[in-house]
């Protein structure tokens, strides 16, 4: 393709990162591509002129998303009389489904072809947005598979294109060279605690996970813990909780370098997230926790279809690794559980076998396929 005027727009860094990818494999597919909308730093160093800040769209928690609402109306709306004077050969949007779905449906509307990239959670929860999706979304491009399935049950164009962190991580890792680079033991059971990487997460789950280290150092005498902070907040959090009631834990505080501790252990006990997929890719065997405030979690377990909230369990379509909910995350519970994910020899081996087929059904170059469904989409268009 000679040229292409590509709009997108990210709402977090996570977008960025996706969006910088993009963009950069449309730019090797394209003699000219002009590119508008709102990204970050990476997207930025790819051509995108960015509109304006993307950390404006960030905004997280339902009183401060009321408090943004009519900045953030205005900004879309302005952004869309922008692109519909100026039109671009297509519109993606990825991920902020309340900003960008919104966005995409005034601008399809116009006549401009729009894309999706990363799914929001329709499987799981607002199963109704769907309709809302197929009216506003030419195209629907998916990290997970079971999503593609879901959209294609609904009549929605969709195209599974992997997730970029099944090309990032190796399919097989290197535990021996990731203790040394934490400077840990090469020897010696190491367990990693991951309680999250907000303050309410780690508010929530860090006592329960020490005190869980603190029971199994007691059942095996010799094992070691380290446990990452997400950022400096977070590693104040945490340290100032250890120093004054788990001094006497092996356990080694790390700054950030979480897919490295993972790698590291032999297991995990892991808040439900993002991060549970990359244990999964390191093919480690795992213990998933969350607890939310109650009242939240009363609202949440109605509107919740899913059977399971765990990645790899949702992409296994099975349970492969347990999850531990609310008033059972406690010692009494999650030390048995996390004994048996470190002892199990033969689940181990089923956990690595399974996982290993996933990481290779992930790993399809997403940037790739992406820009390859992006562009098959403006040629559909414009030959018709």
């Amino acid at each position: 393709m000679q040229k292409l005027r590509v709009a997108i727009l990210a709402g977090e860094a996570s977008g960025d990162i996706l969006g910088a990818g993009l963009l950069k494999a449309l730019r090797a597919r394209v003699d000219q591509l002009d590119i508008v909308g709102v990204g970050g730093e990476l997207m930025q160093a790819q051509g995108l002129e960015s509109r304006f800040p993307m950390e404006r769209l960030s905004v997280m928690g339902l009183v401060e998303v009321l408090g943004r609402l009519p900045e953030l109306l205005k900004r879309r709306r302005r952004l869309a009389d922008e692109l519909i004077a100026s039109p671009p050969d297509v519109f993606v949007g990825i991920d902020a489904p309340d900003f960008n779905i919104g966005l995409e449906g005034r601008l399809r509307r116009a006549g401009i072809p729009t894309v999706h990239y990363v799914s929001p959670s329709v499987w799981a929860w607002r199963r109704k947005r769907i309709f809302k999706i197929r009216k506003t979304t030419d195209l629907m491009l998916t990290l997970l598979p079971f999503e593609a399935r879901f959209y294609e049950e609904h009549g929605v164009p969709v195209r599974f294109v992997g997730h970029p962190l099944a090309n990032e991580i190796p399919l097989e890792s290197d535990p021996a060279a990731a203790r040394a680079e934490l400077g840990l033991p090469r020897d010696g059971a190491l367990v990693a605690l991951l309680p999250g990487s907000r303050g309410g997460e780690v508010e929530q789950l860090a006592r329960p996970f020490l005190d869980t280290a603190r029971w199994l150092a007691q059942q095996r005498p010799g094992v070691r813990f380290v446990l990452p902070a997400a950022n400096a907040r977070r590693e104040q959090q945490l340290s100032t909780l250890i120093d004054a009631e788990y001094g006497d834990l092996e356990l080694t505080l790390v700054s950030g370098r979480s897919r490295t501790v993972m790698a590291a252990a032999d297991a995990i006990l892991i808040a439900s997230g993002t991060a549970t997929l990359e244990a999964m890719l390191l093919k480690k065997p795992m213990v998933v926790a969350y607890r939310m405030a109650p009242l939240t979690y009363r609202i949440l377990s109605r509107l919740i279809k899913s059977r399971y909230i765990s990645l790899p369990n949702l992409l296994a379509d099975r349970e492969m690794v347990p999850e531990v909910l609310q008033d059972d995350v406690r010692v009494d519970v999650l030390g048995p559980l996390l004994l048996k994910a470190l002892d199990d020899d033969a689940q181990r081996r089923v956990l690595a076998e399974t996982f290993a087929d996933i990481h290779q059904q992930l790993r399809q170059d997403a940037d790739a396929q992406a820009a390859d469904a992006v562009l098959a989409l403006v040629e559909s268009r414009r030959t018709r």
